[in-house]
């Protein structure tokens, strides 16, 4: 056969339909689950295999059945779906795994995005693996990694967390072993996590006492739509931008980079000739904390102990006295 044969006559480069992989348009999917990424903002998000498995499979398992309906009016798909949430997983999941175990095709999705990333389905697929039921991936769109490609920071090692706690100090405790991990690692790892509008400046407030105001985040919200964008900056910066504007909407992947900034270099998180006493006051005065909680958060900025911290406070005020 001539190879320069099937290019004249194909100039567009489109790839017939007779040479895609065997059983990849069959009419009937194999059994299984299938774990389908839906679109995150933009609806040019959905993959041909996503749309393709929506269609075919018996029926669709979602968060939200009428999220979901939007996404199938959208794409003229009519197979029936079923809601799946965190209130009734392991309930649903008896029923489904029934059916999955009797060669029933469902597909699985989430809101948007990949389903059990920060949203129900794992218990499901945890059931269904225990069944020997075919659990059968369909890759797309994902916030998380979306953010982590396109925010300059490192991506060779990361961690994702999900979302952190609501309850201010659940979630300041939270940040404080994910600091004290990052200082013990061996290499550095970006932290990603997703946060809601309503909580991101008090969620950047702990990060920037915790962490110190100096630490490298990347803040992007709304990814895919169209007014995607990504704030880059120290946390304080990042904070402060944000704090300018009259309304916080989109939901939030943030970005942490992985040395704590208080704890790289021989000038930790910008220490200066600044006194301890100093800083303490400034601190007191810009967060109406006492003396004991604004020490323990520069010790926390510092990275050092706060007995170190408060002996040194007291020798300043030593010193001072003697004059």
């Amino acid at each position: 056969m001539n190879d320069a044969g099937p290019a004249a006559e194909n100039p567009a480069g489109e790839v017939p339909a007779r040479e895609f992989p065997a059983g990849a348009m069959d009419s009937r999917l194999a059994p299984g689950l299938y774990l389908v990424a839906t679109p995150i903002g933009n609806l040019g998000d959905i993959t041909l295999r996503a749309l393709d498995v929506l269609k075919r499979a018996a029926r669709i398992a979602c968060e939200d059945t009428r999220q979901t309906q939007k996404l199938l009016n959208h794409f003229g798909i009519a197979t029936p779906t079923v809601s799946l949430h965190e209130h009734n997983e392991r309930e649903r999941a008896v029923e489904l795994v029934e059916q999955l175990s009797n060669g029933v095709r469902i597909a699985l999705v989430s809101d948007a995005g990949t389903p059990g990333i920060s949203d129900p389905g794992a218990w499901l697929v945890s059931e269904a693996i225990a069944a020997g039921v075919a659990v059968i991936p369909i890759p797309g769109a994902n916030a998380a990694l979306s953010a982590l490609v396109a925010s300059g920071l490192p991506t060779d090692e990361f961690q994702f967390v999900g979302f952190l706690p609501e309850k201010a100090g659940a979630r300041r405790t939270r940040l404080e072993v994910l600091f004290a991990e990052a200082g013990a690692a061996e290499a550095p790892r970006t932290l990603i996590f997703y946060e809601a509008p309503h909580r991101i400046l008090l969620t950047l407030a702990d990060i920037e006492a915790v962490w110190g105001p100096g630490q490298p985040v990347v803040a992007a919200r709304e990814l895919t739509k169209v007014h995607e964008e990504f704030l880059r900056g120290t946390v304080a910066e990042v904070r402060r931008s944000l704090e300018s504007r009259e309304r916080i909407r989109g939901e939030f992947t943030v970005l942490i980079a992985g040395r704590p900034a208080a704890q790289v270099g021989p000038n930790p998180a910008g220490a200066s000739s600044e006194k301890v006493a100093d800083r303490v006051a400034r601190i007191q005065s810009e967060t109406g904390v006492d003396e004991k909680e604004a020490l323990k958060r520069l010790a926390r900025e510092l990275g050092q102990s706060k007995s170190e911290l408060y002996r040194e406070l007291q020798r300043e005020r030593a010193s001072r006295s003697k004059r």
